[in-house]
Protein backbone atom coordinates (compact mmCIF):
# COMPACT_ATOMS: atom_id res chain seq x y z
CA UNK A 1 0.00 0.00 0.00
CA UNK A 2 1.14 3.50 -0.73
CA UNK A 3 0.89 5.80 2.27
CA UNK A 4 1.86 9.44 2.36
CA UNK A 5 1.66 12.49 4.59
CA UNK A 6 2.46 14.97 1.88
CA UNK A 7 0.40 17.73 0.35
CA UNK A 8 -2.73 17.16 -1.74
CA UNK A 9 -0.90 18.53 -4.78
CA UNK A 10 1.81 15.89 -4.56
CA UNK A 11 -0.83 13.29 -3.77
CA UNK A 12 -2.67 14.12 -6.99
CA UNK A 13 0.60 13.90 -8.84
CA UNK A 14 1.21 10.43 -7.45
CA UNK A 15 -2.28 9.34 -8.48
CA UNK A 16 -1.64 10.63 -11.97
CA UNK A 17 1.64 8.76 -12.11
CA UNK A 18 0.12 5.51 -10.89
CA UNK A 19 -2.60 5.81 -13.50
CA UNK A 20 0.08 5.93 -16.18
CA UNK A 21 2.08 2.96 -14.91
CA UNK A 22 1.47 -0.59 -13.74
CA UNK A 23 1.90 -1.41 -10.05
CA UNK A 24 3.53 -4.63 -8.93
CA UNK A 25 3.59 -5.65 -5.28
CA UNK A 26 6.06 -8.21 -4.01
CA UNK A 27 8.15 -8.77 -0.91
CA UNK A 28 6.37 -5.96 0.90
CA UNK A 29 7.71 -3.43 -1.64
CA UNK A 30 5.88 -1.35 -4.24
CA UNK A 31 7.79 -1.12 -7.51
CA UNK A 32 6.18 0.95 -10.21
CA UNK A 33 7.12 0.24 -13.80
CA UNK A 34 5.44 0.69 -17.11
CA UNK A 35 5.20 2.23 -20.55
CA UNK A 36 3.16 5.04 -22.00
CA UNK A 37 3.45 5.56 -25.73
CA UNK A 38 6.93 4.08 -25.71
CA UNK A 39 8.13 6.19 -22.79
CA UNK A 40 9.51 4.69 -19.62
CA UNK A 41 8.10 5.41 -16.18
CA UNK A 42 11.05 7.67 -15.47
CA UNK A 43 10.43 9.69 -18.63
CA UNK A 44 6.76 10.16 -17.73
CA UNK A 45 7.70 11.55 -14.32
CA UNK A 46 10.44 13.80 -15.64
CA UNK A 47 8.00 15.28 -18.12
CA UNK A 48 5.60 16.13 -15.29
CA UNK A 49 7.90 18.64 -13.57
CA UNK A 50 10.05 19.18 -10.46
CA UNK A 51 7.78 17.62 -7.83
CA UNK A 52 7.32 14.57 -10.00
CA UNK A 53 11.07 14.22 -10.28
CA UNK A 54 11.05 13.75 -6.52
CA UNK A 55 8.33 11.13 -6.84
CA UNK A 56 10.46 9.32 -9.38
CA UNK A 57 13.11 8.79 -6.74
CA UNK A 58 10.54 7.59 -4.22
CA UNK A 59 9.08 5.09 -6.62
CA UNK A 60 12.51 3.52 -7.04
CA UNK A 61 12.57 2.87 -10.79
CA UNK A 62 14.17 -0.59 -10.98
CA UNK A 63 15.27 0.01 -14.54
CA UNK A 64 17.51 2.84 -13.39
CA UNK A 65 19.84 0.51 -11.58
CA UNK A 66 19.66 -2.38 -14.02
CA UNK A 67 21.64 -0.15 -16.39
CA UNK A 68 24.31 0.32 -13.71
CA UNK A 69 25.07 -3.29 -12.87
CA UNK A 70 28.37 -3.11 -14.73
CA UNK A 71 29.73 -0.62 -12.23
CA UNK A 72 28.23 -2.57 -9.32
CA UNK A 73 30.08 -5.69 -10.43
CA UNK A 74 33.24 -3.63 -10.81
CA UNK A 75 32.96 -2.38 -7.26
CA UNK A 76 32.38 -5.90 -5.98
CA UNK A 77 35.39 -7.43 -7.60
CA UNK A 78 35.39 -8.17 -11.34
CA UNK A 79 34.02 -7.08 -14.70
CA UNK A 80 32.67 -3.64 -15.42
CA UNK A 81 34.20 -2.97 -18.81
CA UNK A 82 37.54 -1.77 -17.42
CA UNK A 83 38.74 -5.04 -16.00
CA UNK A 84 38.72 -6.31 -12.47
CA UNK A 85 38.63 -3.97 -9.50
CA UNK A 86 39.75 -5.97 -6.45
CA UNK A 87 38.13 -5.83 -3.06
CA UNK A 88 40.68 -3.96 -0.99
CA UNK A 89 41.08 -3.75 2.75
CA UNK A 90 40.34 -0.64 4.82
CA UNK A 91 42.41 2.42 3.91
CA UNK A 92 44.50 0.41 1.43
CA UNK A 93 41.87 0.73 -1.29
CA UNK A 94 43.29 3.25 -3.71
CA UNK A 95 42.24 1.21 -6.77
CA UNK A 96 38.62 1.21 -5.65
CA UNK A 97 38.89 4.87 -4.75
CA UNK A 98 40.06 5.70 -8.27
CA UNK A 99 37.27 3.61 -9.75
CA UNK A 100 34.61 5.41 -7.73
CA UNK A 101 36.08 8.79 -8.61
CA UNK A 102 36.10 7.95 -12.32
CA UNK A 103 32.48 6.80 -12.14
CA UNK A 104 31.46 10.02 -10.40
CA UNK A 105 33.23 12.07 -13.06
CA UNK A 106 31.45 10.15 -15.84
CA UNK A 107 28.05 10.41 -14.19
CA UNK A 108 28.25 13.96 -12.90
CA UNK A 109 30.80 15.69 -15.15
CA UNK A 110 32.93 17.00 -12.29
CA UNK A 111 35.95 15.85 -10.32
CA UNK A 112 34.90 14.98 -6.73
CA UNK A 113 37.17 16.34 -4.00
CA UNK A 114 39.14 14.02 -1.75
CA UNK A 115 38.63 14.10 2.00
CA UNK A 116 41.18 12.64 4.38
CA UNK A 117 43.43 9.71 3.50
CA UNK A 118 41.07 7.84 1.19
CA UNK A 119 37.60 9.44 1.21
CA UNK A 120 35.58 11.23 -1.46
CA UNK A 121 32.89 13.90 -1.13
CA UNK A 122 30.23 14.86 -3.67
CA UNK A 123 27.95 17.88 -3.34
CA UNK A 124 24.50 18.06 -4.95
CA UNK A 125 22.16 21.02 -4.84
CA UNK A 126 23.16 24.28 -3.27
CA UNK A 127 21.32 26.21 -5.99
CA UNK A 128 18.61 27.16 -3.51
CA UNK A 129 19.15 28.30 0.09
CA UNK A 130 18.62 25.68 2.75
CA UNK A 131 20.27 23.24 5.12
CA UNK A 132 22.82 20.52 4.39
CA UNK A 133 22.26 16.80 4.83
CA UNK A 134 25.03 14.17 4.77
CA UNK A 135 24.56 10.75 3.13
CA UNK A 136 27.23 8.17 3.83
CA UNK A 137 28.30 4.95 2.13
CA UNK A 138 31.41 3.04 3.22
CA UNK A 139 33.70 1.24 0.77
CA UNK A 140 36.16 -1.04 2.59
CA UNK A 141 36.51 -4.83 2.61
CA UNK A 142 37.53 -7.50 5.14
CA UNK A 143 40.57 -9.77 5.60
CA UNK A 144 38.50 -12.85 4.68
CA UNK A 145 39.01 -15.39 1.89
CA UNK A 146 35.84 -15.23 -0.18
CA UNK A 147 33.81 -18.44 -0.71
CA UNK A 148 30.57 -16.89 -1.95
CA UNK A 149 30.72 -18.52 -5.37
CA UNK A 150 29.43 -15.43 -7.17
CA UNK A 151 30.79 -14.52 -10.61
CA UNK A 152 32.18 -11.23 -9.33
CA UNK A 153 33.98 -12.57 -6.26
CA UNK A 154 37.11 -10.83 -5.06
CA UNK A 155 40.18 -11.63 -7.09
CA UNK A 156 42.55 -10.72 -4.25
CA UNK A 157 43.46 -13.64 -1.95
CA UNK A 158 42.33 -13.07 1.62
CA UNK A 159 40.21 -10.00 0.81
CA UNK A 160 36.41 -9.95 0.59
CA UNK A 161 33.52 -7.51 0.62
CA UNK A 162 31.93 -9.60 3.36
CA UNK A 163 29.97 -6.81 5.05
CA UNK A 164 28.18 -5.38 2.01
CA UNK A 165 30.12 -2.13 1.78
CA UNK A 166 30.40 -2.62 -1.98
CA UNK A 167 26.59 -2.52 -2.03
CA UNK A 168 26.67 0.77 -0.14
CA UNK A 169 29.16 2.20 -2.63
CA UNK A 170 27.00 1.18 -5.58
CA UNK A 171 23.83 2.58 -3.97
CA UNK A 172 25.59 5.86 -3.29
CA UNK A 173 26.78 6.08 -6.90
CA UNK A 174 23.16 5.73 -7.96
CA UNK A 175 22.03 8.35 -5.44
CA UNK A 176 24.74 10.74 -6.61
CA UNK A 177 23.56 10.42 -10.21
CA UNK A 178 19.92 10.96 -9.27
CA UNK A 179 20.57 13.93 -7.03
CA UNK A 180 22.99 15.62 -9.42
CA UNK A 181 20.46 15.23 -12.22
CA UNK A 182 17.86 17.10 -10.14
CA UNK A 183 20.02 19.40 -8.03
CA UNK A 184 18.18 22.48 -9.31
CA UNK A 185 15.16 21.23 -7.35
CA UNK A 186 16.94 20.53 -4.05
CA UNK A 187 16.03 23.04 -1.36
CA UNK A 188 19.46 22.99 0.19
CA UNK A 189 22.58 20.85 -0.22
CA UNK A 190 23.26 17.11 -0.14
CA UNK A 191 26.77 16.03 0.79
CA UNK A 192 27.54 12.44 -0.26
CA UNK A 193 30.35 10.76 1.65
CA UNK A 194 32.25 7.78 0.21
CA UNK A 195 34.11 6.54 3.28
CA UNK A 196 37.05 4.15 3.72
CA UNK A 197 38.23 2.15 6.74
CA UNK A 198 34.95 1.63 8.58
CA UNK A 199 35.90 -1.87 9.71
CA UNK A 200 38.89 -0.53 11.63
CA UNK A 201 37.01 2.55 12.92
CA UNK A 202 39.45 4.98 11.33
CA UNK A 203 37.65 6.27 8.24
CA UNK A 204 35.00 8.40 9.90
CA UNK A 205 37.23 10.22 12.41
CA UNK A 206 39.80 10.83 9.66
CA UNK A 207 37.22 12.43 7.38
CA UNK A 208 35.75 14.49 10.25
CA UNK A 209 39.23 15.78 11.06
CA UNK A 210 39.61 16.77 7.42
CA UNK A 211 36.44 18.85 7.17
CA UNK A 212 33.68 16.33 6.49
CA UNK A 213 31.12 18.24 8.55
CA UNK A 214 32.13 21.73 7.40
CA UNK A 215 31.94 23.87 4.25
CA UNK A 216 29.00 23.54 4.05
CA UNK A 217 28.21 22.78 7.67
CA UNK A 218 26.22 19.54 8.01
CA UNK A 219 22.84 19.79 9.79
CA UNK A 220 21.79 16.12 9.69
CA UNK A 221 23.36 12.80 8.70
CA UNK A 222 22.00 9.53 7.30
CA UNK A 223 23.41 6.08 6.65
CA UNK A 224 22.07 2.74 5.45
CA UNK A 225 23.61 -0.69 5.98
CA UNK A 226 22.54 -3.82 4.12
CA UNK A 227 21.76 -7.00 6.08
CA UNK A 228 22.02 -10.55 4.75
CA UNK A 229 20.85 -13.79 6.33
CA UNK A 230 18.15 -12.13 8.43
CA UNK A 231 14.57 -13.57 8.50
CA UNK A 232 13.19 -10.60 6.54
CA UNK A 233 12.12 -10.20 2.91
CA UNK A 234 14.65 -8.51 0.66
CA UNK A 235 14.11 -4.79 0.40
CA UNK A 236 12.67 -4.14 3.84
CA UNK A 237 13.91 -0.94 5.48
CA UNK A 238 14.49 -1.16 9.24
CA UNK A 239 14.14 2.16 11.04
CA UNK A 240 15.39 2.45 14.65
CA UNK A 241 13.93 4.55 17.40
CA UNK A 242 15.97 7.30 18.98
CA UNK A 243 18.75 6.95 21.51
CA UNK A 244 21.67 4.51 21.64
CA UNK A 245 21.18 1.85 18.97
CA UNK A 246 24.65 0.31 18.61
CA UNK A 247 27.45 -0.42 21.06
CA UNK A 248 30.81 1.23 21.33
CA UNK A 249 33.84 -0.84 20.39
CA UNK A 250 37.51 -0.79 21.30
CA UNK A 251 40.44 -3.02 20.46
CA UNK A 252 42.67 -4.60 23.10
CA UNK A 253 46.04 -6.27 22.77
CA UNK A 254 47.72 -8.31 25.50
CA UNK A 255 51.33 -9.41 25.17
CA UNK A 256 52.66 -11.96 27.67
CA UNK A 257 56.45 -12.17 28.00
CA UNK A 258 58.16 -15.33 29.18
CA UNK A 259 61.41 -17.08 28.36
CA UNK A 260 61.65 -19.30 25.34
CA UNK A 261 63.59 -22.47 24.83
CA UNK A 262 63.53 -26.10 23.75
CA UNK A 263 60.24 -27.95 24.16
CA UNK A 264 62.04 -30.81 25.91
CA UNK A 265 63.24 -28.54 28.74
CA UNK A 266 60.25 -26.58 30.10
CA UNK A 267 61.98 -26.29 33.48
CA UNK A 268 64.58 -24.05 31.85
CA UNK A 269 61.90 -21.86 30.26
CA UNK A 270 59.06 -19.60 31.36
CA UNK A 271 56.07 -20.59 29.23
CA UNK A 272 54.01 -17.56 28.12
CA UNK A 273 51.36 -19.75 26.47
CA UNK A 274 50.31 -21.26 29.81
CA UNK A 275 50.10 -17.80 31.37
CA UNK A 276 48.15 -16.37 28.43
CA UNK A 277 45.67 -19.25 28.48
CA UNK A 278 44.98 -18.67 32.16
CA UNK A 279 44.63 -14.93 31.55
CA UNK A 280 42.02 -15.60 28.87
CA UNK A 281 40.00 -17.79 31.25
CA UNK A 282 40.35 -15.38 34.19
CA UNK A 283 39.07 -12.43 32.15
CA UNK A 284 35.67 -14.11 31.83
CA UNK A 285 35.10 -13.50 35.54
CA UNK A 286 34.77 -9.76 34.93
CA UNK A 287 31.41 -10.28 33.23
CA UNK A 288 30.10 -12.98 35.51
CA UNK A 289 31.23 -11.64 38.89
CA UNK A 290 32.14 -7.95 38.70
CA UNK A 291 29.66 -6.21 36.45
CA UNK A 292 26.10 -5.13 37.16
CA UNK A 293 23.85 -7.73 35.45
CA UNK A 294 21.95 -4.84 33.84
CA UNK A 295 25.11 -3.39 32.32
CA UNK A 296 26.14 -4.26 28.80
CA UNK A 297 29.82 -5.07 28.55
CA UNK A 298 31.14 -7.67 26.16
CA UNK A 299 34.77 -8.44 25.50
CA UNK A 300 35.87 -11.12 23.10
CA UNK A 301 39.30 -12.52 22.34
CA UNK A 302 39.25 -13.16 18.62
CA UNK A 303 42.91 -13.87 17.99
CA UNK A 304 45.48 -15.82 20.04
CA UNK A 305 48.98 -16.21 18.68
CA UNK A 306 52.18 -17.75 20.03
CA UNK A 307 55.14 -19.57 18.60
CA UNK A 308 55.87 -20.99 15.17
CA UNK A 309 57.09 -24.53 15.87
CA UNK A 310 55.72 -27.46 17.86
CA UNK A 311 58.99 -28.17 19.67
CA UNK A 312 59.77 -24.60 20.74
CA UNK A 313 58.49 -22.71 23.77
CA UNK A 314 58.19 -19.12 22.52
CA UNK A 315 59.28 -15.93 24.24
CA UNK A 316 55.86 -14.31 23.92
CA UNK A 317 52.17 -15.04 23.51
CA UNK A 318 49.68 -12.44 22.27
CA UNK A 319 45.91 -11.95 22.39
CA UNK A 320 43.76 -9.47 20.52
CA UNK A 321 40.08 -8.74 20.98
CA UNK A 322 37.30 -6.19 21.32
CA UNK A 323 35.40 -4.50 24.15
CA UNK A 324 31.82 -3.33 23.57
CA UNK A 325 29.55 -1.29 25.84
CA UNK A 326 26.46 0.89 25.53
CA UNK A 327 27.62 3.46 28.05
CA UNK A 328 28.13 6.82 26.26
CA UNK A 329 30.31 8.03 29.15
CA UNK A 330 32.36 4.80 28.89
CA UNK A 331 32.39 4.15 32.66
CA UNK A 332 31.80 0.46 32.01
CA UNK A 333 34.68 0.52 29.56
CA UNK A 334 36.95 2.16 32.13
CA UNK A 335 36.07 -0.57 34.66
CA UNK A 336 36.89 -3.25 32.10
CA UNK A 337 40.19 -1.50 31.27
CA UNK A 338 41.19 -1.45 34.93
CA UNK A 339 40.28 -5.03 35.69
CA UNK A 340 41.68 -6.47 32.46
CA UNK A 341 45.02 -4.82 33.18
CA UNK A 342 45.08 -5.99 36.82
CA UNK A 343 44.06 -9.55 35.96
CA UNK A 344 46.46 -9.90 33.02
CA UNK A 345 49.43 -8.60 34.98
CA UNK A 346 48.50 -10.51 38.14
CA UNK A 347 47.97 -13.86 36.42
CA UNK A 348 51.11 -13.38 34.34
CA UNK A 349 53.12 -12.76 37.52
CA UNK A 350 51.71 -15.94 39.09
CA UNK A 351 53.23 -17.87 36.19
CA UNK A 352 56.57 -15.95 36.36
CA UNK A 353 55.70 -13.87 33.29
CA UNK A 354 54.99 -10.22 32.66
CA UNK A 355 52.11 -8.77 30.65
CA UNK A 356 51.53 -5.58 28.68
CA UNK A 357 47.93 -4.48 28.03
CA UNK A 358 47.03 -1.88 25.42
CA UNK A 359 43.77 -0.38 24.16
CA UNK A 360 43.21 1.35 20.82
CA UNK A 361 40.78 2.34 18.05
CA UNK A 362 37.90 3.37 20.29
CA UNK A 363 34.58 3.89 18.51
CA UNK A 364 31.69 5.40 20.52
CA UNK A 365 28.07 4.24 20.74
CA UNK A 366 25.78 5.07 17.84
CA UNK A 367 23.27 7.71 18.97
CA UNK A 368 20.17 8.13 16.81
CA UNK A 369 18.37 11.46 16.96
CA UNK A 370 14.72 11.00 17.99
CA UNK A 371 13.32 13.61 15.61
CA UNK A 372 15.35 12.30 12.68
CA UNK A 373 14.23 8.74 13.44
CA UNK A 374 10.62 9.96 13.22
CA UNK A 375 11.38 11.60 9.88
CA UNK A 376 12.96 8.36 8.69
CA UNK A 377 9.89 6.28 9.50
CA UNK A 378 7.64 8.76 7.66
CA UNK A 379 9.84 9.01 4.58
CA UNK A 380 10.57 5.29 4.29
CA UNK A 381 6.87 4.46 4.68
CA UNK A 382 6.16 6.88 1.84
CA UNK A 383 8.82 5.12 -0.21
CA UNK A 384 8.20 1.42 0.40
CA UNK A 385 4.88 1.29 2.29
CA UNK A 386 4.71 -1.86 4.38
CA UNK A 387 8.34 -2.50 3.51
CA UNK A 388 9.30 0.03 6.18
CA UNK A 389 9.51 -1.52 9.65
CA UNK A 390 10.03 -0.15 13.14
CA UNK A 391 13.26 -1.88 14.17
CA UNK A 392 12.21 -2.03 17.84
CA UNK A 393 9.87 -4.88 16.91
CA UNK A 394 12.99 -6.98 16.34
CA UNK A 395 15.24 -5.57 19.05
CA UNK A 396 12.73 -4.82 21.79
CA UNK A 397 14.18 -1.32 21.80
CA UNK A 398 17.54 -2.57 23.07
CA UNK A 399 20.83 -1.51 21.47
CA UNK A 400 22.64 -4.02 19.30
CA UNK A 401 26.10 -5.32 20.12
CA UNK A 402 27.53 -4.42 16.72
CA UNK A 403 29.47 -1.20 16.21
CA UNK A 404 29.71 1.37 13.44
CA UNK A 405 32.19 4.20 13.03
CA UNK A 406 29.52 6.57 11.69
CA UNK A 407 28.88 6.86 15.43
CA UNK A 408 31.59 9.53 15.46
CA UNK A 409 29.32 11.64 13.25
CA UNK A 410 26.31 10.88 15.48
CA UNK A 411 28.09 12.59 18.38
CA UNK A 412 28.55 15.75 16.29
CA UNK A 413 25.26 16.23 14.38
CA UNK A 414 21.74 14.67 14.48
CA UNK A 415 22.05 11.26 12.86
CA UNK A 416 19.93 8.28 11.87
CA UNK A 417 21.28 4.85 10.86
CA UNK A 418 18.96 2.47 9.01
CA UNK A 419 19.21 -1.05 7.64
CA UNK A 420 18.14 -2.51 4.29
CA UNK A 421 17.40 -6.24 4.14
CA UNK A 422 19.43 -7.93 1.39
CA UNK A 423 18.24 -11.52 1.43
CA UNK A 424 17.22 -14.35 3.77
CA UNK A 425 17.77 -18.09 3.88
CA UNK A 426 14.58 -18.92 1.95
CA UNK A 427 15.69 -16.56 -0.80
CA UNK A 428 19.09 -18.22 -1.01
CA UNK A 429 21.02 -15.90 1.30
CA UNK A 430 21.67 -18.10 4.32
CA UNK A 431 24.85 -16.53 5.66
CA UNK A 432 25.26 -13.32 7.59
CA UNK A 433 27.80 -10.53 7.50
CA UNK A 434 31.54 -11.37 7.76
CA UNK A 435 31.01 -15.02 6.76
CA UNK A 436 33.16 -16.16 3.80
CA UNK A 437 30.03 -17.47 2.03
CA UNK A 438 27.82 -14.43 2.56
CA UNK A 439 25.95 -13.14 -0.50
CA UNK A 440 23.72 -10.09 -0.88
CA UNK A 441 20.62 -9.69 -3.02
CA UNK A 442 21.72 -7.03 -5.49
CA UNK A 443 18.13 -6.60 -6.73
CA UNK A 444 17.72 -4.12 -3.86
CA UNK A 445 20.41 -1.75 -5.12
CA UNK A 446 17.96 0.52 -6.91
CA UNK A 447 15.90 0.75 -3.72
CA UNK A 448 18.96 1.78 -1.74
CA UNK A 449 19.67 4.58 -4.20
CA UNK A 450 16.04 5.67 -4.02
CA UNK A 451 16.05 5.58 -0.21
CA UNK A 452 19.17 7.73 0.08
CA UNK A 453 17.83 10.23 -2.45
CA UNK A 454 14.28 10.35 -1.17
CA UNK A 455 15.35 10.91 2.42
CA UNK A 456 17.58 13.80 1.41
CA UNK A 457 14.99 15.43 -0.81
CA UNK A 458 12.17 15.13 1.73
CA UNK A 459 14.22 16.27 4.72
CA UNK A 460 15.52 19.33 2.94
CA UNK A 461 12.02 20.29 1.79
CA UNK A 462 10.70 20.06 5.39
CA UNK A 463 13.61 21.73 7.16
CA UNK A 464 14.21 25.03 5.41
Amino acid sequence: MWRTQRSEAVGRLQQQFRAQTGQLLHGGRAILKGKDGGQTASEIVLRAGPCAAAVQVALGDEGFFSQRMDQVVAVQGAGGGEGAVPALLAAKQQALLRRVARQLVRDNAHDPPACGKAGILVLAGGKKPGKTILLRGDMDALPVQEESGVDFASEVPGRMHGCGHDMHTAMMLGAAKLLKAHEEELEGTVKLEFQPAEEIFQGSPDMIANGLLEDPKVDAAVMFHVLAGMPLPSGMVLVPGGGITMASCEQYHITVHGKGGHGSMPEACIDPITAAAHIHIALQEINSREMDPHSFGVFTTGRFQAGAASNVIPDTAEMWGTIRTIDPENKVGELIHKRMTEIAQGVAAAYRCTAEVGFSDYCPCMVVDHALAGNAMTYMTELVGQGAMDMSKLTGGKPGGGSEDFAFVSHEVPTVSMFLSAGNAKEGYAYGQHHPKVKFDDRILYEGSAAYSWFALRWLSEHK
